[in-house]
């Protein structure tokens, strides 16, 4: 089996240490964890229970894993992207009683999938994924597993997407929750996570302006209305893409030039993806573009710029900066790859991902939904006077929405931290908005 982050470094104690201040940070800034954390240590919710996790392993991330150890579970971790783990944090976080974790940055794809093979030698009874790699792994190559499961969650668009796709094959095994999906999820860390993180990575690996430069907005969906937005709001003019018309009409009637890539192509000097699927960004495009252009991946998986076909095109590359390659064109123009194409908040040299305030929101909602995961097991097995196992949820296999009360409570828990009151409905006005007998 795949070894410890610890047993790779050089230096385990100073990373540990490094990672541990990190993390001691990002938990001051997490007080919707910080709140949980009182009740799952009182009571262990997760006790008996073993939690897989594959997501971005940095400093938020593993105050999310180290909460759920809290909380009594056994966590096994590893990272859903190459090139997003931190491991200075990886190291501090495996150092946690009940966790272990085998996270590391810039692992081949040999590597990558064996430290997924490793979580789940753990034979998790919760998934907590980014993405889907760790469910589609259990249901491939290991189904003997899936009669262990109570349930999972999903952090993502990609992921959701993949596991629609795969419950309306028949092939999904045990419930999911789509936390992508939440309100408290998809309105703050798809908006304001990823519009702010994307700019502020791409400008501190670049050391380039946002003013007066064009940016084109691959996709219009929350991730890239954020994205639009905040660069709006850097003085840049601002060109969306898009395959969906009413996402094309939203845009426009928000002020944004709407046009096809092939044209976008012709005039961007800042080209983002955020769409999660392949091939947005391809040859013919490649051949309009300006000399200098940057090309980033705010989306998914490294397959929006077709690298292969810009790789052919290309006569030469070089490395421009840390993360970032050129591609030298034999008309001589260059075009400039961030992060090897994959998350460019995540997987820059420098990119810390989501604010930490963000993921807090994020994260809340997976702590809660494991929580409704274990809860809801013992519950249905309870109920059961015989013949089900204790992994019998009261969820069917399949995507589940978050429950709306899952989602308020954590909403609730941020405004309390922040001090923020707001109001509630009066009993008449309940009494309105659930009657169909009032009229005008």
């Amino acid at each position: 089996m795949t070894e410890p982050i610890t047993a790779t470094l050089d230096d385990p104690e100073t990373a540990r240490e490094e990672g541990r201040r990190k993390m001691d940070w990002a938990r001051q800034h997490m007080p919707i964890l910080d709140s949980l954390w009182t009740d799952f240590e009182r009571d262990r919710p997760l006790a008996g229970e073993t939690v897989g996790m594959a997501m971005h392993v940095e400093a938020k991330t593993a105050i999310l894993a180290e909460l759920l150890a809290a909380g009594g579970a056994e966590v096994a971790i590893t990272g859903c992207n190459p090139l997003s783990t931190h491991d200075d944090v990886s190291a501090a976080l495996d150092a946690v009683d009940g966790v272990t974790s085998y996270a590391e940055r810039g692992v081949d794809d040999e590597a990558y999938y064996a430290a997924i093979e490793a979580v789940i030698a753990h034979e998790p009874s919760v998934t907590v994924d980014d993405g889907m790699d760790l469910v589609a792994a259990i249901h491939e190559d290991h189904p003997e597993l899936v009669d262990g499961i109570v349930g999972g969650a999903e952090e993502t668009t990609t992921g959701v997407h993949r596991l629609r796709a795969m419950d309306d094959d028949g092939e999904l095994e045990y419930p999911i929750f789509a936390v992508n999906d939440t309100p408290m999820k998809r309105l703050f860390d798809n908006v304001h996570g990823t519009g702010e993180s994307t700019l502020a990575s791409i400008a501190m690996t670049t050391n380039l302006s946002w003013a007066g430069k064009t940016v084109v907005v691959a996709g219009y969906g929350h991730c890239g209305k954020g994205v639009a937005k905040k660069a709006a709001g850097q003085n840049a003019d601002v060109v969306v893409t898009e395959v969906e018309p009413r996402r094309a009409l939203e845009a426009h009637m928000e002020g944004y030039d709407v046009m096809p890539m092939a044209e976008a192509a012709e005039v961007g000097d800042v080209f983002i993806t955020t769409t999660g699927n392949r091939d947005v960004i391809v040859a013919e495009h490649f051949e309009r573009m300006d000399d200098g252009v940057l090309l980033a991946n705010a989306g998914h998986f490294d397959i929006e710029v077709d690298l292969d076909a810009l790789s052919e095109l290309a006569v030469d590359t070089s490395e421009a900066r840390d993360g970032v390659r050129a591609y030298e064109m034999a008309d001589g123009r260059r075009l400039n790859v961030l992060a090897e194409g994959r998350l460019v908040n995540l997987a820059t040299p420098v990119a810390l991902g989501h604010p930490v305030e963000v993921m807090d929101q994020s994260f809340g909602i997976q702590a809660v939904v494991v929580r409704e995961l274990v809860e809801s097991a013992a519950r249905g097995s309870a109920g059961q006077s015989g013949g089900r196992g204790p992994r019998d949820s009261e969820y069917a296999a399949g995507v589940h929405e978050v429950p709306d009360e899952l989602d308020r409570e954590v909403a609730e828990t941020k405004l309390a931290a922040e001090g923020v009151a707001f109001d509630g409905l009066t009993d008449a006005q309940r009494e309105y908005m659930d009657s169909w007998q009032h009229g005008t």
